[in-house]
């Protein structure tokens, strides 16, 4: 077990985080058999690993234990960018890469002869597996990882912690402790790590799943990694000869049931692959017929299935 300590310090700085490069690790992971494919969600072109020089990047990762923490940076929030977390990946210390280089059991090759090297050609073969792998679908899964974002934000402000944390995963839970409340990950691991002022960082993944990744070792940020909800949306197909579809037409039924977790209309036009003039004229029509309603995050709308929605999508 990993537990989180909720001190007076750290207990108010839990916040949520988007980390484009555990996206690309997890999914690298995945097509080295070290992970599964989540279940309905699309599948990427794993063929792709074969054609660009990352040789060295998929020997680091074939460790199915451990894989260096200095690959994947804290991210900053949910605005996170791959290029930013790309140069902190270049500006690790050469001591840093070396102690992580040593603790894989896998053959690295020359890489712990040189770290300094190995850190700026591991940066460099990151940098095309994104762009060959994650980078053109990165807009789908962002919007994905946004929208669990926004549900749990919401749970967060209307039931505080207790209420983000219930049914993140079946391995997190808060535990009640006499001195202090803690989060607790079911972890072959043991540590109590104490939050300190930079707190805990909660990251929605797509790739990750069905498991938890955890990172308690200094001087790495206190995170939780976790599978985000909607994953099966990212490889959703258009509904055929289904209910909803007869009644209402494919186009109309594919908006109302890819509608699980809120979405703006720039985001549903991006994962059904249709213009946005023609998704937000059916949004209009669905919330007419009282299958959606509308709440506003900050300068975007969002569009969510009513209950009669809900019963018409799953029926």
């Amino acid at each position: 077990m990993i537990e989180f300590t909720l001190t007076p310090l750290g207990a108010h700085r839990v916040r949520f985080a988007v980390s484009p490069l555990e996206e690309l690790l997890a999914a690298l992971r995945i097509g080295l058999g070290l992970r599964c494919h989540p279940p309905g969600a699309a599948r990427l072109d794993m063929d792709a690993m074969a054609g660009p020089p990352i040789a060295e990047l998929l020997s680091v990762l074939g460790d199915p234990h451990y894989f260096c923490e200095f690959l994947s940076p804290p991210t900053t929030g949910p605005g996170t960018t791959v290029e930013a977390q790309l140069a902190e990946v270049r500006r690790t210390p050469a001591a840093r890469v070396a102690a992580e280089l040593d603790t894989l059991n896998v053959d690295t090759g020359g890489l712990r002869a040189d770290p300094g090297r190995a850190r700026d050609l591991l940066a460099g073969q990151l940098e095309i597996a994104w762009r060959e792998l994650i980078g053109p679908r990165w807009p789908v899964l962002r919007d994905i990882l946004h929208a669990d974002i926004g549900f749990r934000s919401g749970r967060l402000a209307a039931g505080g912690l207790d209420a983000a944390i219930e049914g993140l995963h079946p391995d997190v839970r808060m535990t009640e402790r006499a001195d202090a409340d803690a989060v607790v990950v079911r972890n072959p691991a043991r540590a109590t790590v104490p939050l300190d002022r930079r707190g805990l960082l909660l990251v929605p993944s797509v790739f990750t799943w069905p498991l938890t990744s955890v990172i308690a070792v200094a001087p790495w940020q206190p995170s939780i990694i976790y599978p985000a909800r909607g994953i099966a949306r990212t490889g959703a197909d258009r509904p055929g000869n289904t209910g909803p579809a007869r009644v209402m037409g494919r186009t109309r039924a594919g908006v109302l049931t890819a509608l699980d977790e809120p979405m703006s209309t720039t985001a549903l036009a991006r994962l059904l692959g249709l213009a946005p003039s023609t998704v937000s004229e059916h949004l209009a029509a669905l919330r007419a017929g009282g299958l959606l309603t509308t709440a506003r995050r900050g300068h975007t709308v969002l569009y969510a299935r009513t209950r009669l929605g809900d019963d018409l999508a799953h029926g």
